[in-house]
């Protein structure tokens, strides 16, 4: 049972979304450190669950964004020494990478938009991704990528873009490329955001907001079922997965 969870975000707009909903029904408490604005890394050893969210910078960028590198650190903290539920989305799985001894870089293209990951053998099988279909349309939001898996973890889905859209290590550490925190209110929410707006018309063309918006109106609820099997996986079905081991 996850009684209290600490969530890394970046950006002010970049929450943990459903996946804080999900610690609520739990009835776990939520620290959410906003590192970009300075907030320190508290001590790790009262949660029970880790959660890094996305965000526009990449994990090479220590210089602009300095807090990167006790985040790195704090990530190889929890996941070496303590080997608790980990859960990152976006840049929260490739900051895992690199804090593993992984490579991160800029992918071949930007992938932008609700598009297809399908899960392979290993995550057809693995505790992690059960109740999660073998293709699934999801949105994504990055140029950067995982380049090279560190030592003992798994793919377990991809796209036609990057390989690497779930990652795991183990039955505790679970990450996505893609973002299944989002819901209505969040995409509702870059609407008002005129550099958000710009980023998708850089990347999809004109009007991508409009596009994706609508796209989302019939892809939000699956990527919902697909995020809670996750968690559910992570968080509460874990000592069933390990009793089984």
């Amino acid at each position: 049972m996850i009684r209290r969870a600490l969530a890394f975000q970046h950006m002010d707009d970049e929450p943990p979304g459903l996946f804080g909903r999900f610690l609520a029904e739990q009835g776990a408490e939520l620290d959410v450190v906003m590192l970009h604005k300075g907030e320190a890394i508290p001590s790790l050893a009262p949660y029970d669950f880790l959660l890094v969210m996305g965000g526009a910078m990449d994990v090479w960028e220590t210089g602009s964004h300095p807090w990167l590198v006790d985040e790195v650190a704090a990530i190889r903290e929890w996941t070496f020494n303590r080997n608790r539920p980990f859960m990152g989305v976006c840049l929260g799985l490739q900051l895992l990478a690199q804090a593993l001894g992984g490579e991160v870089g800029l992918a071949s293209a930007a992938e932008v938009g609700f598009g297809k990951v399908e899960l392979n053998a290993l995550g057809l099988a693995h505790p992690l991704t059960q109740g999660v279909p073998s293709s699934i349309k999801v949105m994504q939001w990055h140029h950067a990528e995982v380049t090279r898996v560190p030592e003992g973890a798994e793919v377990l889905a991809s796209s036609a873009v990057s390989p690497v859209q779930v990652m795991s290590v183990g039955k505790d550490i679970l990450a996505t490329q893609f973002h299944g925190e989002l819901t209505p209110a969040l995409i509702d929410r870059w609407a008002h955001i005129p550099q958000y707006l710009s980023w998708l018309d850089q990347a999809m063309g004109p009007g991508a907001y409009q596009r994706v918006k609508a796209q989302s109106r019939l892809q939000l609820t699956r990527t919902e079922r697909i995020s809670r099997a996750m968690f559910e996986n992570l968080a509460v079905n874990r000592r069933s997965f390990r009793a089984a081991a």
